[in-house]
């Protein structure tokens, strides 16, 4: 990029989640490209607790001079954020009318926000939508990333679904975002997440032809509902444990810490799931797992039809 072209105010660009979702990775692909433009590029990042679903973001800096790593309050250029609520968390430091937001509809409840363990309690999760956000922004765009990534195959995806919505926001070229994320991404992961950078880019053009698609792909706002409490008993009944067992490796984190009581470790000293019904989905053995060896699963058909009847 010519030098004379380079904005002498920086751009500001804030990445947002919580932990396991690539936060970090995002904001390093964005910060490679601009360094790579010849742009003075400073990034800072938090890690909150070090553990999956806690709060991570990353600030993201770039232009001719750039002198403080942090973005002040108020001049966000573009917000992208990996979770809903993370996406509540800091909408208000956007630019007022004119920063762009983006924002996975995906919502993680975090267990302390489960105020009551037993089945049918109300967890503490934001109620805001995605068209009460929408409306406060001057640009802004709200999808179903995580949905659409697992149709691919695989939901980590999601993050680079929205890199490709990013894309469409800042002045790189298309062959440079996919370039860079080829060398981030595991080898064996470069087809899948270059198949979600495209889906992302695509979604946007749709979008900017379709207005009226900014909030149509709602798949988690009725199951929202669902998951605060009203029907949690039905919610529960979607819930599937996958535990890999060449990842686990016996650490006994996830038994101790199941509020039901309903992990265990086998003859092999693997943890299983010892008693279905008594799991609610709660996602504490998911967070704490050190060795993503359990991923805790809901059907999306059976819930909509569930929240739909």
């Amino acid at each position: 990029m010519d030098k004379e072209i380079k904005p002498k105010v920086p751009v500001n660009v804030l990445v947002v989640g919580v932990g396991g979702q690539g936060v970090i990775m995002v904001s390093k692909v964005l910060a490679t490209i601009c360094q790579e433009h010849g742009y003075q590029v400073k990034q800072s990042e938090v890690h909150g607790m070090a553990k999956r679903g806690g709060g991570v973001f990353s600030h993201v800096r770039y232009g001719e001079k750039v002198h403080s790593p942090t973005i002040p309050k108020g001049s966000v250029d573009v917000l992208l954020a990996l979770e809903w609520a993370e996406a509540l968390r800091w909408v208000n430091h956007l630019r007022p009318g004119e920063g762009t937001f983006i924002s996975d509809t995906q919502h993680i409840v975090p267990p302390f926000a489960c105020r009551n363990r037993k089945r049918g309690a109300e967890a503490g999760y934001a109620r805001e939508t995605s068209e009460q956000i929408l409306s406060r922004v001057k640009k802004g765009f709200a999808l179903d990333a995580t949905g659409m990534a697992r149709e691919l195959g695989n939901e980590r995806a999601a993050n680079t679904i929205l890199l490709g919505l990013l894309s469409s926001a800042l002045e790189f070229s298309e062959d440079v975002w996919r370039d860079t994320i080829s060398r981030f991404v595991p080898p064996k992961t470069i087809d899948i997440n270059l198949q979600a950078f495209e889906m992302g880019r695509s979604w946007a053009t749709a979008v900017h032809e379709d207005p009226d698609l900014v909030a149509a792909d709602l798949k988690l706002e009725k199951l929202s509902d669902v998951a605060r409490g009203a029907g949690h008993d039905e919610f529960s009944d979607f819930v599937q444990l996958d535990i890999n067992p060449d990842w686990c490796k016996s650490c006994d984190i996830c038994v101790k810490m199941c509020p039901e009581r309903c992990l265990k470790l086998d003859e092999r000293l693997k943890a299983v799931l010892s008693d279905p019904e008594r799991c609610t989905g709660c996602r504490i053995c998911e967070w704490l797992c050190p060795d993503f060896a359990i991923t805790v699963h809901r059907s999306a058909e059976r819930a909509n039809a569930a929240a739909q009847g």
